[in-house]
């Protein structure tokens, strides 16, 4: 495994998450929610910073990401009736933009009284006792509140998640799957390019990949070569013909006569035995062109409509339970998927990534607890019913399902692992 494939893998990864945060993050923007963190991983955060209302982190396990939305889970104020706090007002004097829960007497320029009442989700007031004298404030719409060093931005009942209406909190959820489409999409469609499409009545065929490490590779078989020949056998566009010939040789050295740059050169491959079937790692195909732009959208249309069916019939399995753990692959498997697409060339890598991106876009729809198709199912009950669900019952629904969404994961990357470790 190398730091390049490593390194794509982690590009990959960042590019697919970010882009389906991205489509949560915008319409929730859009639908005037305020957005508490955009992240990019789970875990410890490991890059972070503050950007208007939203921190932005990087966080330490790859296993996905979340935006962080105000009220989509109960909101939790620490201030309560009879509690010391020490205010700081605007340049005016006229409203409350920072509220200090502790080291009261470190604050500076702060007023600091007993909170007699208090509301920062709809009237935004505050009224202090200050030395028996009480005082009421308007609180701003971005007021802060700050304890043990850290900020955190008071949410307006406009602000939150739950006071939206359920279109508006259904296209917020739906733009994350959403966008993950619209990526694989634009992924088919520049594998389409790289690729190209068969030519009208070909009269050979080519390699269109090496494998890297393969015996073709060692051999000095290169990507473009034109096959004219196998043990004297003239190939010509008999492609399945080619392959049987290579299916019926493992261990057996043959003799490929190729067409390269107008010369014609002679190799001898030894085809690789895998499960007594003859293996020397190369991809086969027609001479292509550059595709028209209708010819593009439709051959894209037809790849992502292939690999949805493809992807929908392995979830089918995995939800029957047709699926061990020696079937999945966490982390680690799709790291060496990712590896072995590299080396059969940039377009394949880029093939991967839109069926992940599918794949990603498909699964989250799904209507399991934690995922954005149960938040969407939890959004069409109240839109029948006429009222939402226990914000607390929901909360608890989803932690239960993302709980058991990381114990899995854990147990396939566990099975890489030990997989890896026994060859």
């Amino acid at each position: 495994m190398t730091a390049e494939v490593i390194l794509l893998t982690v590009l990959m990864f960042f590019v697919l998450v970010a882009s389906h945060e991205w489509g949560h993050y915008y319409f929730a923007k859009r639908a005037g929610i305020l957005v508490r963190e955009f992240a990019i991983g789970f875990g410890p955060r490991l890059v972070s910073f503050k950007k208007g209302e939203t921190r932005y982190t990087l966080r330490l396990l790859p296993l996905g990401g979340f935006v962080r939305m105000a009220g989509e889970d109960p909101e939790v104020l620490d201030i309560k009736a009879g509690q010391t706090v020490a205010v700081a007002l605007d340049e005016r004097g006229e409203k409350v933009v920072r509220i200090y829960l502790d080291q009261l007497d470190a604050r500076r320029n702060a007023l600091r009284g007993v909170v007699e009442d208090m509301d920062l989700e709809r009237r935004l007031t505050l009224t202090l006792d200050v030395d028996g004298d009480l005082q009421t404030y308007a609180v701003a719409p971005d007021a802060l509140l700050i304890s043990r060093g850290k900020e955190t931005q008071i949410a307006p009942l406009d602000r939150q998640y739950g006071s939206k209406t359920v279109g508006q909190r259904s296209m917020a959820i739906f733009a994350g799957p959403m966008m993950n489409f619209i990526l694989a999409f634009i992924l088919f469609i520049v594998f389409t390019y790289m690729t190209g499409v068969r030519v009208d009545n070909p009269d050979h065929i080519v390699l269109s990949s090496i494998t890297e490490h393969s015996p073709a590779a060692e051999a000095g078989l290169k990507k473009g070569d034109v096959v004219v020949s196998v043990d004297g056998v003239a190939i010509g566009t008999d492609r399945e013909g080619l392959i049987r010939l290579i299916q019926q040789s493992p261990g057996k050295e043959m003799t490929w006569v190729v067409r390269r740059g107008g010369q014609s050169l002679e190799f001898n491959v030894t085809p690789r035995s895998e499960q007594g079937v003859g293996i020397v790692g190369v991809g086969i195909s027609f001479p292509t062109r550059a595709p028209t732009i209708q010819e593009a959208i439709t051959n894209t249309g037809q790849t992502m409509w292939n690999a949805a069916k493809q992807i929908v019939i392995g979830l089918k399995m995995l939800v029957t339970l047709q699926l061990t753990l020696d079937d999945m692959g966490g982390v680690i498997r799709i790291t060496e998927v990712t590896g072995e697409a590299v080396s059969q060339g940039m377009n394949m890598y880029v093939f991967w990534a839109g069926v992940l991106s599918l794949y990603l876009g498909i699964f989250n729809l799904l209507p399991f607890p934690a995922l954005d198709g149960s938040r969407l199912m939890f959004l069409g009950i109240e839109a029948v019913r006429g009222r939402p669900v226990d914000p607390k019952r929901e909360s608890l629904v989803h932690f239960i399902g993302f709980a058991m969404l990381m114990v899995l994961m854990i147990a396939v990357t566990y099975n890489d692992i030990l997989r890896l470790l026994n060859g």
